[in-house]
């Protein structure tokens, strides 16, 4: 998998995020992603290859190796971390839908020059509103994520240990045989450490969701008029903006009007003409 272009989609999400959202990132980054791509893929390199028993039934190594190794920590850990950024999408959709409805309004109020329309595109959005229950959401997301592969692994390989020495007796061994793990001290190490950073990532999300809300329940009680309203823009758009939407939209009602006065005019200047 291309971690790069992975990462590239979410250094954009990361200029709308919080301080702690940021830290999260680096986190996940360095110390997972990275740890992953240049060591763990290397450590188990080995896990099939290097699975032996002592016997020469064939099919009975292939046999254990699945019952004990269900699924393999490198594409687990993949697979975890695709879907603990995924949530991450979310608001970057939710920033680019906003970006475009600002465009399309300054298109409508006749202001829609270049200069104008980037720096809508450069503009950091600010965590209120609609966007502030989208960022909520997904970490909220991310914490069921990472609790659940946690409890996954947890279930897959009890203690988080990878054993020396493991016997199996599914069918076709001929009897119960021992089945020998490739360096078990280094994969327990690993899984240890990835497991902790994946705890401390927990940590982070939640200390950010603690500071998502105490800072909505700060707005509310120092201006409690704007915190109820329910408009999609109350707390985006400026007074500015608000104005050009209200001013277009009584252009509009007053060309309307006029369109439908126009016929009644006409039957009037042709009685007088009669």
């Amino acid at each position: 998998m291309n971690w790069a272009s992975f990462y590239a989609v979410l250094s954009g999400v990361n200029r709308h995020s919080t301080g702690i959202g940021r830290i999260w990132l680096s986190v996940l980054f360095i110390f997972r992603i990275m740890v992953l791509v240049v060591a763990a893929e290397s450590v188990w390199g080995d896990e099939k290859s290097g699975f032996t028993c002592n016997t020469q039934q064939p099919g009975c190594n292939s046999v254990c190796y699945d019952q004990f190794f269900p699924i393999s920590h490198i594409r687990l850990w993949a697979l975890q971390l695709i879907l603990v950024s995924t949530p991450a999408l979310l608001v970057a959709m939710h920033v680019a839908h906003r970006r475009h409805i600002d465009k399309k309004i300054l298109k409508l109020s006749g202001r829609g020059t270049s200069k104008e329309l980037q720096q809508i595109k450069t503009e950091k959005m600010k965590i209120t509103g609609a966007l502030w229950w989208t960022y909520m959401i997904s970490v909220i997301f991310r914490i069921t994520f990472e609790a659940a592969f946690m409890y996954i692994f947890y279930m897959i390989y009890p203690g988080y240990k990878m054993f020396r020495l493991v016997k199996c007796d599914s069918y076709p061994c001929p009897n119960t045989v021992d089945c020998f793990v490739s360096r078990p001290t280094e994969k327990t190490i690993f899984t240890i450490f990835m497991l902790a950073v994946s705890g401390v990532c927990i940590l982070l999300n939640i200390a950010e969701l603690a500071y998502l809300v105490g800072k909505a329940c700060t707005r509310h009680f120092q201006d409690p008029e704007s915190s109820t309203k329910g408009s999609f823009y109350g707390h985006k758009l400026s007074t500015y903006k608000q104005n050009e939407i209200n001013q277009l939209l009584s252009d509009h009602s007053s060309r309307t009007s006029q369109v439908r006065r126009n016929p009644s005019s006409e039957k009037e200047d042709r009685c007088s003409a009669c």
